[in-house]
């Protein structure tokens, strides 16, 4: 399974400037330097679409791209960019709530984890906000082709996501949509493409 068309639509920062459609909508998102313009090319099989960066913070805005002509793939500013200024980070976080708040369109939130970390304060806070809020989100842990696959079995894929999921289920009755990705490897690409497709379809079913 994979995307046949993938365009850019709008970049803006404000809610209200978002596009009128009523397709549903997934919202990619994580903490800066996660991989998430990388992820996101990835899936749309286009290395231009989102614009990459070798410094964290490049995205500051809210983009909308339409997939397939069915969907929206939005590309939102990450978090915890830690030489944004606090009045930036202020509007990012300004901007982030309104948007989670404020698009009916929304089925999902996709976050983004570098697998290579153990589970940060500000990611398990940020997933407490959209449970709070009802926001349905999955998690999908990025660059596993990062660590090891031999060696030390406390420093390879299985054991991290084994230790991330304990975090998550200290602090949730049940885990989440989990998926494993690799932009450079190509690795996840189709899982997240088929959900994303499935839930469509009980979308149109209703």
């Amino acid at each position: 399974m994979r995307i046949k068309s993938a365009k850019f639509i709008v970049s803006n920062q404000n809610v209200k400037d978002c596009p009128k459609s009523k397709l549903p909508e997934y919202a990619f998102i994580g903490r800066s330097n996660v991989g998430k313009s990388s992820l996101i090319n990835m899936l749309a099989n286009n290395k231009k679409l989102a614009k990459t960066s070798s410094k964290p913070g490049k995205t500051r805005l809210i983009n909308h791209f339409i997939i397939d002509s069915t969907w929206h793939l939005v590309d939102l500013p990450g978090y915890g960019y830690a030489k944004a200024s606090k009045t930036e980070k202020k509007e990012f976080q300004k901007l982030i709530t309104e948007y989670f708040k404020e698009r009916n369109q929304l089925v999902s939130a996709f976050i983004l984890i570098d697998v290579r970390h153990e589970a940060q304060k500000i990611d398990i806070e940020f997933m407490r906000w959209l449970t709070t809020n009802n926001i349905a989100f999955s998690i999908v842990f990025t660059k596993i082709d990062k660590l090891k696959q031999d060696g030390n079995p406390n420093e390879g894929v299985e054991f991290k996501i084994k230790e991330y999921k304990k975090v998550i289920l200290d602090n949730w009755e049940f885990l989440p949509e989990i998926f494993l990705t690799s932009s450079t490897k190509h690795i996840g690409k189709e899982n997240i493409i088929s959900y994303i497709n499935n839930l469509n379809k009980s979308i149109s079913s209703k």
